[in-house]
């Protein structure tokens, strides 16, 4: 019985003997220094996989598809210059990712007039990347309507590598709340757009 219990702390007094019998070189990869243990690893962030999917509008701008998604617009701010800037870089994202449908529901019923779905998408057709810039536009009101007003140059590239430059204006317009407009009229929705080739 006595034997049986002092083999057991024999057998651990020994190995921690050879514990501290350890080399010092092979505690080289142990951190000595508190900071570089508890320093951060930087992990590179996750490109996001656009899909032909997505939502348009404030939806868009919140999906989970964007790197950076905006966060939704107060009521002042979607009736403010803000709303029709968001507006139109839905509809210059749209064409940037060559979702012409998603574009061509954003215009006018004057506009899908002029253009049929497939005329619209046809301006676009054989471009490679495509880039769009909207600078900033003027405000100004009529009628008891607001209007929103910027340039549109549309760049790209042929087939043949040649440069193709597409030049326009968009114009969006809500009510300016009176009294009797519609939920539709109170919204930033396009009212026209010309795009032109320049080459």
């Amino acid at each position: 019985m006595i034997r049986s219990k002092i083999c057991p702390a024999l057998g651990l007094a020994l190995a921690l003997a050879a514990c501290q019998q350890q080399p010092a070189a092979e505690n080289v990869s142990v951190p000595t220094d508190n900071t570089a243990a508890a320093s951060p690893v930087a992990v590179p962030p996750v490109e996001p996989i656009l899909d032909g999917n997505a939502p348009t509008g404030a939806a868009a701008r919140q999906s989970s598809a964007e790197p950076n998604p905006a966060p939704p617009l107060t009521d002042r701010a979607e009736r403010s210059e803000t709303g029709a800037r968001a507006i139109l870089l839905d509809f210059a994202r749209a064409i940037e990712l060559k979702r012409f449908d998603q574009a061509y529901d954003l215009l006018s019923p004057a506009d899908k007039q002029r253009w049929s779905r497939a005329d619209f998408a046809a301006i676009f057709k054989d471009l490679g990347k495509i880039m769009v810039a909207v600078p900033t536009g003027t405000m100004e009101g009529a009628a008891g309507s607001l209007y929103y007003t910027a340039p549109v140059t549309i760049t790209s590239a042929d087939r043949d590598g040649r440069p193709v430059r597409i030049e326009g204006e968009a114009v969006l317009r809500r009510v300016n709340d009176i009294d009797g407009a519609t939920p539709a009229q109170l919204r930033w929705h396009f009212d026209k757009v010309t795009l032109d080739w320049t080459h």
